[in-house]
């Protein structure tokens, strides 16, 4: 009976204490696109807490698992002129995360001189971050 009573109450507690990082992130990041394309900081600044709280990540651990239009987060915001939640971004992610080359082959900073964007907000803002 003590057996079996010990195994029930393992299975039971593993269940019930399991952290909601098995949930599945991808539904908590579904509309990250749409918030940084209307330029709503403080959607997305909850956006991130709420992943940071439930899944333990911060914006660099998943970035670049994210597109938005074929391009990253911040060249997104950059695109479409969202300057307040891309230079939030560029704020909240680390040095090496903004200098790391992109699944296109060029950095973010190479990228955005490339199209015209190192001279914007957003531009000006990843140069005082990453110089």
């Amino acid at each position: 009976m003590k057996k079996s009573t010990f195994i029930l109450l393992g299975a039971v507690s593993a269940f019930t204490f399991s952290p909601a990082s098995f949930a599945d992130i991808n539904e908590a990041l579904a509309n990250i696109c749409t918030i940084v394309k209307n330029d709503d900081k403080s959607e997305l600044r909850k956006k991130l807490k709420n992943v940071q709280d439930d899944f333990r990540l911060r914006l660099g651990d998943y970035y670049s698992g994210i597109s938005c239009g074929g391009n990253s987060l911040i060249r997104y915001a950059m695109e479409n002129g969202a300057v307040e939640t891309g230079t939030y971004m560029i704020k909240k992610m680390g040095r090496s995360d903004l200098t790391t080359v992109e699944k296109d082959g060029m950095a973010l900073k190479d990228w955005a001189q490339n199209n015209g964007y190192l001279d914007n907000p957003i531009g000006q803002e990843l140069i005082a971050r990453i110089d």
